[in-house]
């Protein structure tokens, strides 16, 4: 499960930005063509912010849509999964959305 190891890394980040304050939310966005779960990311947040000035934080996913635009036809289309496809059927496809993970916001106090 490589959402443990995102986890603990937008922990980290989240740490050393914060210092000593306490963090009350941690804002992500993720594209859908990561790979990465959401409900994985939500079950290790709590495990790997235990101990820590991120604990308790309330986690909030974005979830981005993939899109794509044709270089064949120039097309621009939506990517429901990771098929790099456009419904011309050329594959000379650029990803416009959907490979982002980003620590978008955090609150502290």
């Amino acid at each position: 499960m490589h959402e443990l190891a995102i986890t603990q890394s937008v922990v980290d980040e989240v740490l050393s930005r914060a210092g000593s304050r306490p963090v009350h939310a941690v804002h992500l966005r993720v594209g859908a063509l990561t790979a990465v779960v959401p409900s994985a990311v939500e079950f290790c947040f709590d495990l790997v912010a235990a101990g820590t000035v991120v604990e308790g934080a309330k986690l909030h996913i974005d979830l981005t849509p993939g899109r794509a635009a044709c270089r064949s036809c120039g097309v621009s289309f939506d990517l429901p999964d990771p098929v790099l496809l456009c419904a011309c059927g050329s594959a000379d496809v650029s990803v416009l959305a959907g490979r982002e993970l980003k620590i978008v916001s955090m609150e502290v106090g």
